[in-house]
């Protein structure tokens, strides 16, 4: 016990000896001592930096600053710096206090640092140099992670010189943490598992949505898939998982996958965005825009191939914001113009803004570097493609409630339509019924008199007849002549002739017709009257009646009184089982006509057989 208690004040009384060999200034960075029970130690607030702006110094030189003094305390401890030139030189002096932890390991927890050397100096002056950053191979590192990582022997009680110097065209981000074998073991499974968890949900996202792409072929899914895909790209990139994995051996790919992978997401996040937001039909200038962001990243994401990566990443970074600034603005124009699945959209991208932006002011060096800068690209990316899977099937719910909402309506249309066409149709129908009527009322008229014509006549006449067959029922036949038709016409003209006919036949129905007559013109100046149900007194009497009211009711033609007349042959059938056939009748009822006119016309006959 005594003797361990003689080590330690040795220990001291050399670590004193060894400073006091220093030039005494109060810029000199003091010892890190790592005490028993001590598993990490993030080296930020105790490091001194140089900044070399021509990368010209020596390791001996930059010893011979920090010895001078040169070295300055990081800025507010923040170990960020942005987009800078040169080389930037870290230094600090470790002394080791626990007996059972002689191996350390230092982390540079930023993936894309181009070149990081780490010098070691030891009290008898031994210098023990490693290289590492995405632009060594990966095989260099000390142990196969994501991170550049370096084995440090740090014996115990001897007071040890770390000198860094970190080159790079990206960000100078330089996080460098010390810990122990197992405590680095353990950041490794727990970023492992939230590294794990994140691309586990943008697996799960993408299959998700590619089923449905398949299923649907919406091109809103296939840019939504190609946004995720890109953008898991860029940070699989970001993270140092892509010189893990993918390009190990290809330095220069670790450069240009950055700005290239963002330049891709980039434009499945402008494509997704018109064809969500229906931009092209919904408002054709920001259409215009969104295609001129498209072109531009297509012609970044190429041109980054030859560009310095000091150029095409903070260009495409920068990019990243003013591309997402402009997909809300388009946004919330759309919001204004009432398209309701915007809203969604807006929350999803405005978490994605703010997660980009925390992010890409860490990059630029204006803000300090803490749990939520650091990862708030995976937290509002995951955030944002979740609301983003979200809003589509929102998307698709409302287009197909709205095409669900446009059947019916076309439905309910159709079967207006329908019963509107019913009721046309009814009615038409009806019409055409009562066309038919009047047509074949036409058809069976006389079209000068109005009278029946004489097949009609025929056709009611046998009618007639087949029904009073067996009944006994009596029926008449009154065939009807104007006497001196001719001289009419020839006196007066066809036409007062028509009018004379005209005349006749009405008066022959007004007297007929309301006995049950049925009037008919029989051919020229010929008419018939079957009268049903009328023997032969009663037929002699209605044809006597029907000659009077002709001879009695002149017509005024032209100027002209003109007086008619009309001689009638009548022949009724009125014994049970007579059958007389219609022609015989006609003949007997044409034959009592013709006596009329032989006995002076304007007159009555009848050729009825009394049995």
């Amino acid at each position: 016990m005594q003797g361990r208690h003689v080590r330690g004040w040795a220990v001291w009384g050399l670590l004193a000896l060894w400073l006091a060999c220093w030039p005494v200034r109060a810029e000199i960075v003091a010892p890190l001592v790592l005490e028993p029970g001590l598993e990490a130690q993030a080296l930020a607030p105790r490091l001194g930096y140089y900044h070399d702006l021509n990368a010209s110094d020596s390791v001996a030189q930059a010893f011979a600053r920090a010895h001078a003094g040169q070295f300055k305390p990081l800025p507010e401890g923040s170990p960020t710096f942005g987009f800078q030139d040169g080389a930037y030189w870290f230094y600090l002096p470790i002394v080791n206090r626990d007996p059972d932890e002689p191996r350390w390991l230092l982390a540079q927890e930023y993936p894309l640092s181009d070149f990081v050397d780490v010098y070691l100096r030891y009290p008898d002056g031994r210098l023990v140099h490693q290289r590492s950053g995405d632009h060594a191979p990966f095989a260099s590192r000390f142990i196969r992670y994501r991170f550049p990582n370096f084995r440090l022997d740090l014996p115990t009680g001897q007071p040890v010189e770390l000198l860094v110097r970190v080159r790079s065209e990206s960000s100078m981000q330089v996080p460098l943490v010390l810990y122990t074998p197992r405590a680095f073991a353990e950041l490794m499974r727990d970023a492992q598992f939230s590294t794990g968890l994140y691309y586990g949900i943008v697996i799960a996202l993408l299959f998700y949505n590619f089923v449905l792409w398949l299923m649907l072929r919406d091109a809103g899914y296939f840019w939504y898939l190609f946004h995720v895909a890109a953008f898991g790209l860029v940070l699989f990139t970001l993270n140092g998982y892509g010189f893990e994995y993918f390009w190990p051996d290809w330095p220069w790919l670790a450069d240009a996958a950055v700005p290239l992978s963002i330049c891709l997401a980039l434009i499945g996040m402008q494509q997704f965005a018109r064809n969500f937001l229906e931009l092209r039909q919904r408002w054709p200038l920001g259409n215009r825009i969104s295609l001129a962001f498209v072109a531009f990243f297509v012609l970044l994401g190429l041109a980054s191939l030859r560009l310095p990566y000091s150029v095409s990443t903070p260009l495409a970074s920068r990019m990243v914001l003013l591309g997402v600034v402009w997909i809300i603005i388009a946004t919330v124009v759309m919001l204004r113009r009432g398209y309701r699945p915007a809203r969604l959209f807006l929350l999803a991208w405005s978490l994605f803004l703010a997660g980009t932006a925390a992010f890409t002011l860490l990059a630029f060096g204006i803000l300090p570097r803490n749990f939520w800068t650091q990862n708030g690209v995976q937290i509002g990316s995951a955030l944002e493609m979740l609301l983003l899977s979200l809003a589509l099937g929102s998307r698709y719910a409302s287009l197909r409630n709205e095409n669900i909402r446009i059947v019916q309506q076309a439905n309910e249309q159709l079967e207006r339509n329908v019963v509107e066409r019913t009721r046309q149709l009814r009615t038409a129908m009806a019409q055409l019924g009562e066309a038919n009527v009047q047509l074949r009322e036409f058809s069976r008229r006389d079209p000068l008199t109005g009278v029946y014509n004489r097949r009609h006549f025929r056709e009611a006449f046998a009618q007639a007849l087949a029904e009073r067959q067996g009944s006994g029922r009596p029926i008449a036949l009154l065939l009807l002549d104007l006497d001196h038709f001719k001289q009419i016409n020839d006196g007066h003209g066809h036409l007062a002739g028509d009018d004379c006919l005209t005349h006749a036949a009405g008066l022959i129905r007004e007297v007929a017709e309301p006995r049950g007559g049925i009037v008919a013109r029989f051919g020229g100046e010929e008419f018939v009257v079957v009268l049903p149900d009328t023997g032969p007194q009663q037929a002699l009497q209605v044809a006597e009646a029907i000659r009077l009211r002709i001879h009695q009711a002149p017509i005024a033609c032209a100027g002209h009184q003109i007086r008619l007349s009309a001689s009638i042959g009548v022949h009724a059938v009125a014994g049970v089982g007579e059958g007389d056939t219609p022609e015989e009748i006609i003949r007997l009822a044409d034959a009592a006509l013709y006596r009329a006119k032989d006995e002076g016309r304007n007159c009555v006959r009848h050729a009825m057989h009394v049995a």
